[in-house]
């Protein structure tokens, strides 16, 4: 059975790192002490080591201890043995280049999909979905591909931001970007407030959190869904 947590974000605001997360992570990984942490996103440019840091220190406020990916000599042996996995935010485009330099999106896929828990936020997130075209991030390198795990039927857009009618900004908004995606692909796309998150249960998808989300479908009208709305019909 699948368990899998995708998150819009790590940070909601006025919290700590993963803290309003962190009762349902505690019985997410409940049959795991040790959680494997994939930093390869690296925000803001942050190392491997000093991200796995912050990390750890998130994790032991639900007494998990956590290693990070970049510490194993074969990260696709620490796949196959991990018990628990987190991947988290950052640049999209980094972290699915580096998943793919090192040849770990079947292994991680396969780990996910034989039952090992996952958590993911922000880039962690988007990597969930069939591709990464609907991140916000800029394209600072170059992945060999754009297609991700799709581990769920459809795109995600983490951080998904409303129009501000009072804002004096004239780009895009992301409804008009994802717009723009759907004039060159089909599939449906998630956009996922601050603080809300999608739950992953085998083949059952639930939104989860307090907010609404908004459902992008190739030539439809967006439209919202409610907290507990069930979204594997998706497709």
């Amino acid at each position: 059975m699948r368990h899998i947590i995708i998150a819009s974000t790590s940070t909601t605001h006025g919290s700590g790192y993963l803290e309003y997360l962190l009762k349902d992570l505690e019985l997410f990984f409940k049959n795991t002490e040790e959680i494997l942490f994939i930093p390869y996103a690296r925000p803001s440019g942050l190392s491997h080591d000093d991200y796995t840091q912050i990390v750890k220190i998130a994790f032991s406020k639900i007494n998990k201890t956590v290693k990070g990916i970049h510490e194993y000599e074969n990260p696709i042996d620490a796949l196959k043995k991990a018990k628990g996995i987190f991947v988290g935010g950052g640049n999209t485009f980094v972290l699915t280049y580096q998943l793919y330099k090192n040849n770990l999106i079947t292994s991680l896929q396969s780990a996910v999909n034989n039952g090992t828990p996952y958590l993911g936020t922000s880039a962690g997130s988007n990597i969930c979905g069939l591709t990464i075209k609907t991140t916000n991030d800029m394209p600072i390198v170059y992945p060999p591909s754009f297609n991700a795990l799709a581990l769920v039927p459809f795109n995600i857009n983490p951080h998904y931001l409303d129009p501000d009618t009072n804002s004096k900004h004239m780009g895009e908004t992301r409804e008009m970007r994802i717009k723009e995606f759907h004039n060159f692909n089909t599939q449906p796309v998630i956009g996922l407030r601050e603080g809300s998150w999608l739950h992953v249960q085998n083949d059952s998808i639930i939104l989860k959190g307090t907010l609404t989300a908004r459902i992008f479908e190739y030539n439809q009208i967006p439209y919202e869904v409610e907290p507990s709305t069930e979204l594997n019909i998706l497709k």
